[in-house]
């Protein structure tokens, strides 16, 4: 370890033990966070209408609040960007991150509050201090590192208020230190147009002393191949030979990891998984051997569960608090935050692999969808595309499903469509094309990967025989019934039974 770094990781040791110590006292300070945020919000007009100053217990919250969708709060937060203050959290909010769409629609706005805005720049902090634990003979602080944030720099929603990435909103508003030891500058990371972008990074950063990498593993690829063909070098570590570590985290890092180890062949190489929302910074990787993440008790959220096996038979699902929950089991996440999210539920499912401390891998999403590559598509979406497209060129759809190819042309992905057809199309082609047009219309995600094809081409499309679903359900004896073709799902498994028996 050089000398700087050895000096500035002293500030991490405090923080280091209080990680340390959550197995001791995780259920004390979940009651601390929920306690916090009803008295922060107690008077709000949520606050007041759910009687906030008269919850005592866990019980009384959970008999008091409902459940939440991003269509439940829509209207709070549209009233809420359009100036109105003290609604679902105190103050007035001005800040918003832009995130996939609901059923509804293309885009949901997720306040970012002061607080989430802390937890966030904390959840960094952490990172970097579990690093430094693992890892005693970094040079972290002697070099610089790349954060590759969102596409969108911020935009002005209205005279109130300002939304973009997440990542662009919080770097837009990190503490000026910070920039003193990240590349490239705030001007190009903020740029909108990404090809762009890419370049200007590449010329900015090059030959620049980098040993750190942030961002989501399909864009940084991208961003590594841009690099090694401006250099001509084979390898990133030729490039920036001081590389130590890549902090990833919003898409799975599995179907890019033998890439990455091609591309950077060095044992002192390491690997952080990090699992942050626009809701909020809920987990770190905290063992370099052990691929789930720590879930993280103190960043002003307050966790809870629901069975996955209920989820979807039950109108009065179980609910459980983290002191509840059991490992091997999956849970949708519902989340409290000081984001002003009250029993939200994000969307994700997670499966822990401990408990005391609570350590946990996300196990997918509530619902059948494809995010390998970061686009977050939805089976509402893909549902509405494949309707269109039929009413415009006449054709019929029996039954369909869709997974992704990886590591195509140089890092590229795809989406393989294998649709069965009532009544074909004129031009499958020009079938895939519309499609594809309809899907970026439906889901801001995919149609920010779809770009110039930077990171996902055009969806594939492959013609299913008569009778290959019904098929493969009579294989499996799942004919009739609640038993239903999956139509999107992240990996080629079932894709992959199908095609084998499509003849």
């Amino acid at each position: 370890m050089d000398i700087l770094t050895r000096l500035v990781s002293q500030l991490f040791v405090p923080r280091q033990k209080e990680i340390e110590m959550f197995a001791q006292h995780t259920d004390e300070i979940q009651r601390k966070q929920l306690k916090s945020l009803l008295s922060a919000a107690r008077h709000t007009e949520w606050g007041e209408k759910y009687d906030f100053k008269n919850i005592r217990t866990y019980k009384d919250f959970a008999e008091r609040l409902p459940l939440q969708s991003y269509d439940d709060i829509k209207p709070y937060v549209f009233r809420m960007i359009n100036g109105e203050k003290n609604v679902l959290w105190p103050r007035r909010m001005t800040w918003y991150a832009k995130s996939s769409g609901t059923t509804n629609d293309k885009s949901k706005f997720i306040p970012i509050t002061r607080e989430i805005r802390k937890s966030q720049y904390k959840g960094g902090f952490d990172c970097v201090a579990i690093y430094l634990r693992n890892n005693p003979d970094s040079r972290f602080f002697s070099r610089k590192g790349l954060i590759l944030g969102g596409s969108h720099s911020p935009s002005p929603l209205n005279q109130h208020a300002h939304y973009g990435d997440l990542s662009a909103v919080l770097i837009q508003k990190l503490p000026p230190i910070v920039n003193l030891a990240r590349v490239p500058k705030k001007k190009i990371i903020l740029m909108d147009e990404w090809e762009s972008k890419i370049k200007a990074i590449v010329n900015s950063t090059w030959n620049e002393d980098v040993n750190s990498l942030s961002g989501v593993p399909s864009w940084m690829l991208v961003l590594i191949k841009a690099l090694l063909q401006k250099t001509g070098k084979q390898y990133l570590t030729d490039v920036w030979p001081n590389l130590e570590v890549y902090f990833h985290g919003g898409v799975s890092f599995e179907p890019y990891r033998d890439q990455y180890k091609s591309l950077i062949p060095s044992d002192k190489m390491h690997y952080m998984e990090t699992y942050n929302a626009s809701e909020g910074f809920f987990g770190i990787q905290d063992d370099p051997y052990d691929p789930s993440m720590l879930l993280m008790p103190d960043y002003g959220v307050f966790y809870e569960f629901i069975p996955l096996s209920e989820l979807s038979n039950s109108d009065h699902p179980s609910i459980l608090p983290l002191e509840a929950v059991e490992v091997g089991k999956n849970y949708a996440l519902i989340i409290t935050t000081t984001g002003g999210l009250w029993r939200y539920m994000i969307g994700d499912t997670v499966r822990f692999t401990s408990v005391f401390p609570h350590k946990f891998v996300i196990s997918g999403r509530t619902k059948h969808y494809i995010n390998a590559f970061g686009e977050e598509l939805m089976v509402d979406n893909a549902d509405k595309a494949i309707s269109q497209t039929c009413r415009e060129t006449g054709a019929e759809v029996q039954e369909y499903t869709a997974a992704p190819l990886f590591m195509l042309d140089k890092g590229k992905g795809q989406h393989e469509w294998l649709i069965e057809f009532d009544k074909l199309p004129p031009s499958i082609p020009e079938f895939a094309a519309l499609l594809d047009k309809h899907l970026q219309e439906l889901n801001s995600d995919y149609e920010a990967k779809r770009y110039k094809e930077i990171s996902l081409q055009s969806l594939k499309i492959i013609t299913a025989r008569e009778g290959l679903f019904y098929d493969w359900l009579k294989q499996k004896d799942k004919l009739g019934g609640q038993h239903k073709i999956p139509r999107l799902s992240n990996d080629r498994t079932q894709i992959e039974e199908l095609l084998a028996i499509n003849g």
